[in-house]
């Protein structure tokens, strides 16, 4: 059984500028956020950690729960066919392009925070001060609209590439309710990644609560809908659909590590789609 150990980490007592009103409520949000994500990833290490499969089973040593991890890829699948893929299909049909890359630029908006953070505790300086500046800047739109003219492409950071820098073990291979493939150290990092969400430090109102509760169906749908023809393919053509999703998602993470861009062009293929997909 896996074991995770969650330390609290007591926020220094806010400056002037903010309100103990605001402060309030940001404390009770990073709680709030982090028990339901700890909820989600302690029910799939259970899961997981009941059936392991017997090592002579196993089709990749890293996917030591194999097969609780198929049943719950079965389980993704289904939900796909009967919500994400019909509502990305008419999202794609009804919302013109312009709106479609709003959306797309607000959800990379969202993960600036994140990206500068990480990009700081790993010596990205250069990478923390774009995003930073991409933020902010973008801010003034919510991120909807990007204002900066600047050809220096912000690479996305995460509090799990921040574990691997520190050396810290991936753990096994997980195939997570709704979430999709992670390994334990990635999984462990989305914690940290979803406290930094600015709408969720900042956003204070009835229409900051409604865009970040609107976010995590947002994102599945913009995902859907971007990698709509990759997606399927590996899902209807593949001989072993989860064993291909499983080698992908190890291949968009070791990119990911060794600061490799999976590269686009018009020409690109189904899998080269699909590892940029995970790398979002």
């Amino acid at each position: 059984m896996l074991t995770f150990s969650l330390l609290y980490i007591r926020p220094p007592s806010p400056p002037a500028l903010f309100s103990p009103t605001i402060t309030d409520t940001l404390q009770a949000r990073i709680k709030l956020g982090g028990k339901s994500l700890f909820a989600l990833i302690f029910g799939a290490l259970i899961l997981a950690g009941c059936a392991s499969t017997p090592p002579e089973e196993q089709s990749d040593a890293r996917d030591r729960y194999e097969n609780s991890n198929r049943e719950i890829f079965a389980f993704n699948m289904k939900v796909d066919t009967y919500v994400l893929e019909p509502v990305a299909s008419g999202y794609r049909t009804v919302v013109p392009k312009t709106g479609r890359n709003a959306v797309s630029n607000h959800l990379r908006w969202a993960s600036l925070p994140s990206t500068a953070v990480n990009s700081t505790l790993q010596g990205k300086f250069e990478n923390a001060g774009l995003a930073t500046l991409h933020f902010l800047v973008n801010g003034l739109t919510l991120g909807l609209v990007d204002l900066v003219e600047d050809d220096a492409i912000v690479q996305k950071e995460d509090f799990g590439q921040t574990l691997a820098a520190a050396n810290t073990p991936e753990g096994p291979y997980l195939m997570v309710p709704i979430m999709g493939p992670r390994t334990t150290r990635a999984l462990a990092g989305d914690v940290v990644d979803i406290i930094l969400n600015p709408l969720s430090v900042f956003g204070t109102g009835e229409v900051a609560n409604t865009v970040r509760t609107a976010q995590a169906p947002m994102a599945a749908v913009d995902f859907r809908a971007r990698t709509f023809d990759a997606f399927n393919d590996i899902k209807y053509n593949a001989i072993d659909s989860y064993a291909r999703t499983r080698s992908l998602y190890y291949q968009s993470r070791a990119a990911l590590l060794e600061d490799r861009v999976v590269p686009q062009s018009p020409k690109a293929t189904s899998e080269d789609d699909l590892n940029a997909l995970f790398e979002d």
